[in-house]
């Protein structure tokens, strides 16, 4: 029997992008597939194509997705929403590194006004705070983001689980939208997140890559389930720390305060949240 729920509906997808300002001048249209293997790999290779901004590409099923560090990033298919946008930044390239913190604020909001809960874990997670389904410490993980610079653009990929169910979560820490409690179709998010990440990106483009005036360090901070937390970091080199994180910096670095009361600004590593 097929699950209505999870299949692609073009009509949704035509009615939200008629409703939004995705579609203003150099934003590129959105590319549906039935399957691939990875949607940042298909947005690369439009990039080398000349795809303009703004170009998505959106997938039912991804078979060989990835997320950051090497990871997979597995999904059943139609039980996700698995997009990838094209992003060609003229801020400074020392300022790139707000790119995925950005887009990580767009799918919040999105995700916010669906009537999600939504938080984020730095750099790349989107949360929901919380026990985990089996009561274990949380919080729960709805999606993540991976950004890949290809010549002089970022293809930005975004994975949010929509539709899973209880007995398909890969891990108790795992969640869904439509277990977090309201409907969402997934191709309104997918319209929802291209205006939300458009509008933050346009006014960090017209800060010159400034975060600061752009309104990023405040919002990053007040969505951020990192900031102000305890926290394990398996740094580069695989140094493992215990810290709290202290705040995001200007250039999109997690300070943290370690146990001496010394800091240690991070761009990179994996960061576990101590619940």
């Amino acid at each position: 029997m097929t699950d209505d729920t999870r299949a692609w509906d073009h009509r949704v997808l035509q009615a939200a992008l008629d409703r939004s300002s995705t579609e203003g001048p150099g934003w590129g249209p959105v590319a549906w597939l039935p399957s691939t293997g990875s949607t940042n790999a298909d947005a690369a290779d439009q990039v080398r194509e000349g795809a303009p901004e703004g170009f998505t590409v959106t997938v039912d099923e991804q078979t060989a997705g990835r997320g950051r560090l090497g990871r997979d990033w597995v999904s059943p298919a139609g039980a996700g929403l698995l997009m990838s946008v094209v992003l060609r930044p003229v801020a400074p390239q020392r300022t790139w590194g707000w790119v995925p913190l950005l887009t990580g604020l767009a799918v919040v909001d999105a995700l916010r006004d669906a009537g999600v809960a939504a938080s984020l874990a730095w750099p790349n997670d989107v949360m929901v705070d919380g026990p985990a389904w089996d009561g274990s410490a949380g919080p729960r993980k709805l999606g993540g983001l991976l950004a890949e610079r290809v010549d002089d653009a970022l293809v930005v990929g975004i994975g949010v689980n929509t539709d899973l169910r209880a007995d398909e979560l890969p891990v108790p820490r795992a969640s869904s939208v439509v277990l977090e409690g309201p409907a969402v179709r997934r191709e309104a998010l997918l319209v929802a997140v291209l205006d939300r990440l458009r509008a933050r990106y346009l006014r960090w483009q017209l800060a010159d890559g400034d975060a600061d005036r752009a309104g990023l360090l405040d919002d990053y901070a007040a969505r951020c389930l990192t900031v102000g937390s305890p926290v394990r970091a398996t740094l580069p080199g695989d140094e493992v720390v215990e810290a709290v994180g202290d705040r995001i910096d200007p250039d999109g670095r997690l300070v943290l305060r370690l146990p001496d009361g010394r800091e240690r600004a991070v761009a990179a590593g994996d960061v576990l949240l101590v619940r």
